[in-house]
């Protein structure tokens, strides 16, 4: 391993954990239904010729983060619209969402395991960002905010996993 980057030895620890290996397998037994009945669908990216997921990411992600941007930048009148971007991203958000699964089920050994954990960031991404849309909703402005950075950080977390089984594993090929 002498000569690897810091990435590349957290991506080998990761899909060599035995937590990434439950995290999956929990995963497949509570997403078994919708991974079983995902593969047969226009999800899975076969009418295009490659994956769907890694270019559907740039809708919810660009939402939330503009989002952000007017909370940080837009004052009390950019309310408004920051609330509908966070509401947009969600619903994009679940074809994305159907996409990756379709993916993940191609996926193999520690590929398979670190795309657990990538799927786990952004599940718990789309949950911060329902609990800002609910915030905002209730006047919570401020929380709501807060939700939205929280949820962005993970996000671009879930997404080093994502791009690197996209980029250089090219799993987004298959």
């Amino acid at each position: 391993m002498n000569g690897s980057t810091a990435s590349e030895r957290l991506m080998q620890a990761v899909g060599e954990s035995p937590v990434s290996e439950g995290v999956a397998r929990t995963q497949e037994y509570l997403y078994g239904p919708v991974l079983r009945w995902v593969r047969h669908t226009p999800f899975n990216g076969r009418i295009a010729g490659h994956s769907l997921h890694p270019i559907l990411t740039d809708l919810p992600l660009g939402c939330w983060i503009s989002a952000s941007i007017l909370d940080l930048v837009g004052g009390a009148r950019a309310r408004r619209s920051a609330t509908l971007l966070v509401g947009a991203g969600i619903a994009a958000a679940v074809p994305t969402s159907l996409a990756g699964a379709s993916d993940w089920t191609e996926l193999r050994n520690a590929e398979h395991r670190i795309g657990g954990i990538h799927a786990l960031g952004t599940d718990i991404a789309i949950f911060l960002m329902t609990g800002s849309l609910i915030a905002r909703l209730r006047g919570r402005h401020r929380g709501g905010a807060l939700l939205a950075l929280a949820a962005n950080a993970v996000a671009a977390g879930a997404g080093f996993l994502g791009g690197y089984l996209a980029l250089t594993r090219a799993a987004a090929r298959r």
